[in-house]
C-alpha cells in the first residue's frame, strides 16, 4: 500500500485569494476561511450592487437594506470568519513560475501568491487573460460594427471549477449575475468546492471529502453517535479498500475529521451565548438614535400595559 501525499507545505502567501468583495466573493471567503484556509479578499473595483439604490429582495431584511450597510455587514462577516480584506484592485493573475499556484498582482500593493484563486467580479475577467491557452475564456460579440471580447459567463462549471487547476469562477456567471442573493449563493457553492478540493489534496478520499458547515444541538449527539468509536467505524466504512493512504495517515485524517465534527455540536448555554452575541453585533449597524427612540417607546408601552 503506497503512502498518500503529505499535507502540502505552505509555500504560498495564501491558500485562497478571492478577487472581488461583493456578495459572491465574501460568501466564498466565509466558507473557505471558516474551514481554516488562509483567505484574502481583494476588494476594490466596480461592483454592480453599488448601482442599486436600495436592496429589497435580499433574504433576511424584511424592509430592505441600504447598500452601504450591507457591504459593511458582508466585510465584517468575512473578517470574523478569518478573511483578510485587502482594499486593492487586482490587475492580473498569472501562473507561478514553478506552475504550482498563482501570482496575484494588485494595483498598489505587493504581489502575493496563492494556491487557489476565486474570480468574483461580475464585469470583467480581463485580469485572468492568459491563464488558459486551450479553452477560450473570452467570446466575441459585435457592437456598433466593431468586434469586442467579453469573458464567457459559462466558462466555469456549476460549482465554479474551470479547466485551469486551482482557478474557480463565482462571477462572471450566467446563473449568478442577475440578483445579489443569487451571487451570494453561487459564492457559497464555490467556496465549498474549494474546501472539498483542499481536503482531497490533503489526502481525504473522495468518499469523505464532502464538506458541511453547520452547527448542531449537543442534545442530538446521543445514542451510538456519542461514542467516538462509532464515528471511527463510519469513517472507515466510507473509505474504499483501494485507497492509497498508509495507516498512520488514515488515522490522522480520521481523528482530525472527528474532532471537527464534535466541535459543531453546541450546548444550550453556548447556543444562547452565540445568539445573544449575534444580536449585539447587529445592533452595531443600527443608528444609535433609532435604538434610543425604540428603547423609550418600549418603556412607554410597558408602562401603559
Amino acid at each position: 500500500m503506497t503512502s498518500a501525499k503529505p499535507e502540502p507545505a505552505h509555500k504560498c502567501d495564501h491558500d485562497v485569494v478571492i478577487v472581488g468583495g461583493g456578495p459572491a466573493g465574501c460568501s466564498a471567503g466565509v466558507f473557505t476561511a471558516r474551514y481554516g484556509l488562509d483567505t484574502a479578499v481583494f476588494n476594490r473595483g466596480r461592483s454592480s450592487i453599488q448601482r442599486c439604490a436600495h436592496l429589497e429582495n435580499y433574504l433576511g431584511f424584511p424592509a430592505g437594506i441600504d447598500i452601504e450597510t450591507l457591504y459593511d455587514l458582508m466585510h465584517d462577516h468575512a473578517e470574523e470568519a478569518g478573511c483578510g480584506v485587502v482594499p486593492d484592485l487586482v490587475e492580473s493573475v498569472e501562473r507561478a513560475d514553478e506552475g504550482d499556484g498563482f501570482v496575484v498582482e494588485p494595483q498598489e500593493g505587493d504581489a502575493v501568491t496563492a494556491r487557489r484563486v476565486v474570480a468574483a467580479t461580475r464585469y470583467d475577467g480581463e485580469y485572468m487573460r492568459g491563464l488558459d491557452d486551450e479553452t477560450a475564456m473570452f467570446e466575441e460579440y459585435e457592437h456598433d460594427g466593431e468586434t469586442h471580447e467579453t469573458f464567457d459567463s459559462e466558462y466555469a462549471d456549476h460549482d465554479g471549477t474551470t479547466p485551469v487547476d486551482g482557478l474557480y469562477v463565482a462571477s462572471p456567471s450566467a446563473e449568478a449575475d442577475r440578483q445579489a442573493i443569487m451571487a451570494a449563493g453561487r459564492g457559497a457553492r464555490v467556496g465549498i468546492r474549494v474546501v472539498e478540493d483542499a481536503r482531497e489534496e490533503r489526502g481525504y478520499p473522495d468518499a469523505v471529502a464532502d464538506h458541511y458547515d453547520w452547527m448542531r444541538e449537543e442534545s442530538t449527539l446521543d445514542g451510538e453517535w456519542s461514542d467516538r468509536d462509532r464515528w471511527r467505524e463510519w469513517f472507515d466504512e466510507q473509505v474504499p479498500n483501494a485507497h492509497d493512504l498508509d495507516e498512520d495517515r488514515h488515522v490522522e485524517l480520521r481523528e482530525r475529521d472527528i474532532d471537527r465534527s464534535f466541535e459543531t455540536y453546541l450546548s444550550d448555554e453556548e447556543i444562547e451565548r452565540r445568539g445573544l452575541r449575534g444580536q449585539k453585533r447587529l445592533l452595531e449597524y443600527v443608528d444609535d438614535d433609532l435604538i434610543r427612540k425604540y428603547a423609550v417607546d418600549l418603556d412607554a408601552a410597558e408602562v401603559t400595559e
